[in-house]
């Protein structure tokens, strides 16, 4: 993607935010031996996957992911996990997409996971628009940003350069 000037994190920010929330994540869970991401498929898939690694390099807990596939614009459809449900019955789990915009999708995702007794639920997204129209909060996240209804954030994980941008 080319240089924007509505940048609003670059490769080397977005990196440092993901090792903060890694960080936050693990201090969170110090006593627990595993964790599961669950990352909401597309970018929060790929966010958890980034999350995961510097967990991995920084504790010694077992980090498993899973992928949450869900329709985002009709989130009351099904929603399906990578791994069977007695996967992360009894874990704590934590939630992960790129942007909380409305939090939609991420009370849809909450809503899936109650339905299986977890020792303990977080989320962790990496921007956060304040839009909410759920009562619904990210845990962990990278930045809080207030922006108009009008305006989208893409975020871009993949390829030799991150970076979030406002459209």
């Amino acid at each position: 993607m080319a240089v924007n000037s509505n940048v609003i994190l670059n490769h080397t920010e977005i990196t440092n935010k993901i090792r903060r929330i890694a960080f936050q994540i693990y201090e969170s869970n110090v006593n627990e031996t595993e964790i599961v991401l669950a990352g909401i498929d597309k970018n929060g898939y790929v966010f958890a996957k980034k999350i995961k690694s510097v967990l991995q390099n920084i504790s010694d807990m077992n980090v498993v992911l899973c992928k949450v596939s869900m329709d985002k614009k009709n989130p009351w459809k099904a929603i399906s996990t990578s791994i069977p449900e007695k996967d992360y019955e009894n874990k704590s789990l934590v939630l992960v997409d790129d942007v909380l915009n409305s939090g939609t999708t991420l009370i849809y995702g909450v809503k899936h996971f109650l339905n299986v007794p977890l020792k303990q639920f977080k989320t962790a997204v990496l921007v956060n628009r304040n839009h909410k129209k759920y009562p619904i909060k990210a845990d962990f996240k990278g930045i809080s940003l207030s922006t108009s209804l009008h305006e989208h954030v893409h975020v871009v994980l993949e390829g030799k350069t991150f970076e979030a941008v406002l459209e």
